[in-house]
């Protein structure tokens, strides 16, 4: 499941919205919501992010959010480590072949390194 899709089925179940329903009501198919949620699909288009926060009625921070959660929801990424050291494009290649074994500790220690150097 992608950060989007958790959010979306977060704000379906909140507001007691079938997917079926919301699916007819943004004139998606229920299997196209559904891949989406579960991060079977790419990207949402800007175009359907702006629908979702129509859709919930979203505004500001929560508005923002969503956007910047459909930005981050790519379930198929691909990392270019050409021109890097060697040790870089060794650790990324580590974390392909290790990421779906890290627990949820780990996975938040490793986010806490990037998220500072977004500070620095």
């Amino acid at each position: 499941m992608t950060p989007f899709g958790k959010k979306i089925r977060l704000l379906r179940k909140n507001k007691g919205i079938s997917q079926k329903q919301m699916a007819a009501d943004l004139e998606l198919s229920p299997a196209y919501l559904s891949a989406l949620e579960h991060g079977h699909r790419g990207q949402p288009t800007w175009a359907l992010v702006q629908q979702v926060i129509s859709y919930f009625n979203l505004i500001w921070d929560d508005a923002e959010e969503i956007e910047q959660l459909a930005r981050l929801s790519h379930p198929r990424i691909t990392v270019d480590s050409s021109g890097l050291p060697p040790e870089t494009v060794a650790m990324v290649n580590q974390m392909a072949r290790k990421i779906r074994h890290l627990s949820p500790a780990q996975v938040t220690a490793i986010a806490e390194i990037l998220n500072k150097q977004d500070d620095d």
